[in-house]
């Protein structure tokens, strides 16, 4: 809630900025294809979980380096569950999906996650301004509509682990706000990273995955997921919420969809159909609602 009513003033896109946002925008829109590509060697929870424990580590040791203090056990307490809703569930869950459905229809799928965040935020008696009630009636609707699009129709099984993928990082999200704090800075998002990676591994053995020795492109892609996906355009987006607003730092919601959608159709050969596009602009359209919506606080 804004204490004064006096409009915030405009921030200045400096050099820094703007590398935050092309990170959060480009790289996170490219992750999608990229996951798809690793599948192609390593099992969806067991190249996720490789993913984040090595990322998670990379970045404990940076943060020790640095001078940060080790979490507190209650907050490995907490980081192990964060992680295993938004890094086991959603991650795992998204890769899981990307076997049967293309980049591009997940990640337009993903975007409905600020509107999941905004109505769990209810159960801690956050109301939503008329303006976010707006975005997320059309984001649902948006939805409902690309749901019922080829790419979906033809994988449930996709459907089902998107879904729970979306409801799961959103969960997650909302209780590191409302109930499980993390360690602060780089050091909450490390414990939640191994917390998470350690939790998909154990999904992969009881799946009895079998990860196959990699191919120059998978593996290309498993690297490129690690450095640039959970370590160079996470801190950019923590750089962002310290820096900027929360309607510019939470852009890339919206971004992240017409560059994976493009980049699928680009690069990995994907279809999407012309009722797809508009399902995904609807959606879309419902979280710029929201973001502005927001601003009326």
């Amino acid at each position: 809630m804004s204490t004064a009513s006096a409009p915030a003033p405009a921030v200045a896109l400096s050099p820094l900025l703007i590398a935050c946002l092309a990170a959060t925008w480009i790289i996170w829109g490219s992750t999608y294809l990229a996951i798809r590509f690793a599948l192609e060697s390593f099992p969806p929870f067991f190249g996720m979980g490789t993913r984040f424990l090595l990322a998670g580590a990379l970045l404990l040791g940076w943060a020790r380096w640095r001078g940060a203090a080790w979490p507190e056990r209650r907050q490995w307490w907490h980081a192990l569950i964060v992680g295993a809703l938004m890094v086991g569930g959603g991650m795992g869950g998204t890769a899981y999906a990307e076997q049967s459905v293309g980049s591009g229809l997940v990640v337009a799928f993903i975007a409905i996650i600020p509107l999941m965040i905004t109505l769990l935020n209810r159960l801690w008696g956050v109301r939503p301004a008329p303006g976010e009630l707006a975005g997320i009636a059309v984001g649902l609707c948006g939805v409902l509509l690309l749901t019922r699009g080829a790419g979906f129709a033809a994988s449930p099984v996709g459907l089902l682990a998107i879904v729970i993928a979306c409801l799961t990082w959103s969960l997650g999200s909302v209780l590191s706000q409302r109930r499980l704090p993390l360690a602060a800075g780089a050091m909450g998002f490390a414990s939640e990273m191994l917390g998470g990676g350690a939790v998909l591994l154990v999904l992969a053995a009881l799946s009895g995955e079998q990860p196959q020795w990699p191919t120059p492109l998978a593996a290309g892609a498993w690297l490129y997921l690690v450095v640039f996906g959970s370590l160079i355009a996470f801190n950019a987006y923590m750089m962002l919420l310290a820096l900027a607003p929360a309607g510019l730092a939470s852009s890339y919601t919206f971004v992240n969809p017409l560059i994976a959608m493009l980049l699928g159709v680009a690069l990995g050969g994907e279809t999407i159909t012309h009722y797809e596009w508009f399902a995904a602009g609807i959606i879309l359209t419902g979280v710029v609602l929201l973001l502005y919506g927001r601003r009326d606080h």
